[in-house]
């Protein structure tokens, strides 16, 4: 079934993406928009726009009721979820199926499946690709403690669903893990409605490594990997393609690997694969499966060339996979840093606001992903994402080169930003010779005195 109407139930950067990429392919864009979001730039782009209610999440973006009626009133044959909000919500992709609808992504089924961390993690070993030691869900005490004895401290604790971060607790023994499981479990609880937790082999310093996939329900191929290491308070800040810590023996493993999980799942749409890599063994270990689009496909893009949200669109219309893996190959260096509306001298505090001069640099290989336009009031409500800026290179020196040249020249008017942090990072000798890890960036944080990135 080809997709005539495509409703787009997000906001902000993703909504614009996701609006011009139908455009592009001859499909009428249909905006769905809080009442803080009437004049967003995904609302002006749009071909039409509807509103969906009030400015809080949970009664508009998260209301699958609101947003199923909004679609079938305006037409659409097709609902895309972005990233974020209900994108990986098998109760609504089923009920937008049930709606006569297409989700834009894999079925109901493969997000149940791999949106539990301890499903995917069987369905992972039964893929044959290698998972961090750790345990099934466990529900007591006295489990967590026979569970962390015999995979061995210290062990990580996280919540079986959702992700984010959410509930994560690194135990070195047995008297933390009874103090902080039950943390992390009222944690999971309120952010995901399900306490459920599993335990992990905690690794030392691990490089976080994620490979993005494409699937047409039969087929799947990869389009390699992207390191997002740099995190802080486990989101990430700064993404590259490829990793360059990576050989090239353990990058096809890597990438293999991922392909046959995708496979084994059926999966359709674009998914990313999760991993930790120990630099030190040169082992990787499967974490989770993301089953949407993500923040950081840019830079997959760039070094492929190939529209990540335009493919997925198609195959949910039916569309076979437009490529072959021997098609794919690798083009030079990406990098692209999250731009938000945040101070980073006052704890990172969210600064909405009203933007005044915008100035974005002409530089060759120069992509920047926003929501932003000059006078656009940014709302409370959401997410403190302005936008991505992306960078390519011929490799990673000329990537980082083009980063430092446009950080320069950027400037977004009136609110205070994240530039100030990524100037400093990507002036980093570490950073630079990459030598980063997952625990590199708070530490550096903590080390240093970051003013907020303000033109005024």
């Amino acid at each position: 079934m080809a997709i005539r109407r495509l409703f787009v139930a997000n906001r902000g950067e993703i909504a614009v993406r996701v609006v011009r990429a139908a455009q592009a392919l001859g499909i009428t864009a249909v905006q769905a928009h809080s009442d803080a979001d009437k004049d967003m730039l995904a609302v002006r782009l749009a071909d039409e726009a509807i509103c969906i209610g009030p400015a809080q999440a949970a009664k508009s973006y998260l209301n699958a009721e609101a947003l199923i009626t909004a679609a079938r009133e305006t037409g659409c044959d097709a609902v895309h979820p972005g990233y974020g909000f209900l994108s990986e919500n098998a109760d609504f992709a089923e009920a937008v199926e049930q709606a006569g609808m297409i989700f834009v992504g894999p079925s109901a089924q493969t997000i149940r499946r791999m949106g539990d961390k301890a499903a995917a993690r069987a369905a992972a070993q039964e893929a044959g690709v290698p998972v961090v030691p750790g345990s099934d869900v466990i529900k007591t005490a006295a489990e967590a403690l026979a569970a962390a004895a015999k995979i061995g401290y210290p062990v990580m604790i996280k919540a079986a669903a959702g992700g984010g971060g959410r509930g994560i607790r690194i135990a070195d023994n047995e008297d933390e893990l009874g103090t902080l499981a039950p943390q992390a479990r009222a944690e999971a609880q309120a952010a995901f409605g399900d306490g459920a937790l599993y335990l992990e082999r905690a690794l030392k310093q691990p490089r976080h490594i994620e490979v993005q996939i494409l699937g047409d329900g039969q087929r799947a191929v990869h389009c390699y990997e992207r390191e997002c290491s740099l995190q802080r308070r486990r989101q990430k800040v700064w993404e590259e393609a490829p990793a360059a810590c990576l050989t090239t023996e353990v990058r096809e493993e890597l990438c293999r690997s991922a392909v046959a999980l995708a496979e084994s799942v059926a999966y359709r749409g674009a998914g990313t694969l999760e991993y930790l890599y120990d630099e030190g063994t040169g082992e990787f270990f499967f974490i989770e499966m993301n089953t949407r689009i993500q923040v950081e496909h840019p830079v997959t893009e760039m070094v492929t060339g190939i529209d990540l949200v335009a493919e997925m669109i198609k195959v949910a219309g039916g569309e076979p996979l437009s490529m072959r893996q021997e098609d794919i190959t690798l083009d030079g260096h990406a990098i692209e840093v999250r731009v938000n509306a945040e101070d980073p001298a006052n704890n990172f505090m969210p600064f909405p606001g009203v933007i005044g001069k915008l100035r974005i640099p002409e530089i060759e290989g120069l992509r920047f992903d926003t929501l932003l336009y000059e006078g656009y009031v940014i709302p409370p409500f959401y997410d403190s994402l302005l936008g991505k800026l992306i960078v390519h290179g011929a490799d990673r020196p000329a990537a980082l080169a083009a980063l430092a040249s446009a950080l320069a020249q950027i400037s977004i008017g009136d609110v205070k930003t994240t530039l100030a942090l990524h100037k400093a990072l990507a002036a980093d000798p570490a950073v630079q010779a990459g030598t980063f890890h997952t625990q590199f960036l708070e530490p550096w944080l903590e080390s240093r005195t970051l003013t907020a990135d303000q033109e005024v």
